[in-house]
């Protein structure tokens, strides 16, 4: 039996983790220093904490479940007790791709991270339905890189990931640079700004006079449909009208070179924040 030792396992994250990997063919060490999420992992799951040196003793995958901010500090801590041949695995490519993690090349660094449920999808069941996040009822794609170490630790590296995200439809393999173009590139600095932009919107059209419901109700359910033909989830095409506000509403919205948030620098300095 593979052991895992699981830091952070109280935590928000570690939490959902350590519920996805019970029962799994796993054999996992839970190490949490806060007393709340030591207490949270016996009274929720039964799991009693063990001191780090304990849990990684034997352990052949390593799973940093703590903040971005605390990834170097953990690793560090750590990095004297791990064999060589460990593998690390990391849920968030900002602390990687900044550099925060010990060189050692005789260590496997792994890094996977939630696309988390789409917003087309077809679950039915309630829970999942309310399962935004994913990894609890919901159903979602990851995407996963091998930032170092040998390709036969890719598989195992990966079996880690579809246990502690499950449940898994698709599984993308990427690399740790194509990781941070997504997040906090893609996921974070366009799309959340942009759906911030959306919300500040909807307070405007409230504020000039339209109920907030009867906005918000207008406002999702034109995401939907928008969306739906936008990312090509059914075909269609926009009236003559629509296409007109597109033509006239991007400029005054977008810079000409908002683009350059994909940039190498700007994606350093974006991580730089981060961690």
């Amino acid at each position: 039996m593979t052991k895992i030792a699981l830091f952070g396992a109280g935590g928000k994250m570690g939490y959902r983790l350590s519920s996805n990997l019970k029962g799994s063919r796993f054999d996992v060490a839970h190490v949490e220093l806060s007393p709340a999420g030591q207490e949270r992992l016996k009274t929720g799951l039964g799991f009693d904490c063990v001191p780090a040196g304990q849990a990684l003793d034997g352990a052949e995958v390593v799973v940093l479940a703590v903040p971005d901010t605390l990834i170097g500090k953990v690793a560090a801590g750590i990095e004297k007790d791990l064999k060589p041949g460990t593998i690390v695995v990391v849920l968030d490519a900002a602390a990687p791709f900044a550099g925060h993690l010990p060189v050692r090349p005789d260590l496997t660094y792994f890094v996977t991270h939630p696309c988390h449920p789409p917003i087309f999808n077809d679950e039915t069941d309630p829970a999942a339905k309310r399962d935004f996040f994913g990894g609890v009822a919901a159903k979602q794609h990851i995407v996963s890189s091998l930032m170092q170490g040998p390709e036969a630790h890719y598989a195992l590296g990966e079996e880690v990931a579809k246990v502690i995200w499950a449940p898994v439809m698709r599984s993308h393999r990427i690399t740790v640079e194509q990781m941070a173009l997504l997040e906090p590139g893609l996921s974070e600095t366009v799309c959340a700004s942009l759906l911030d932009v959306m919300r500040e919107a909807m307070d405007e059209v409230v504020r000039r006079g339209v109920p907030k419901e009867a906005a918000r109700d207008f406002l999702l359910g034109h995401m939907n449909v928008l969306g739906a033909v936008i990312f090509e989830e059914t075909p269609g095409v926009f009236s003559d009208a629509c296409n007109k506000a597109i033509e006239f509403g991007k400029p005054a919205l977008m810079k000409d070179d908002w683009k350059r948030v994909f940039e190498p620098k700007e994606l350093a300095d974006s991580i730089q924040r981060i961690t």
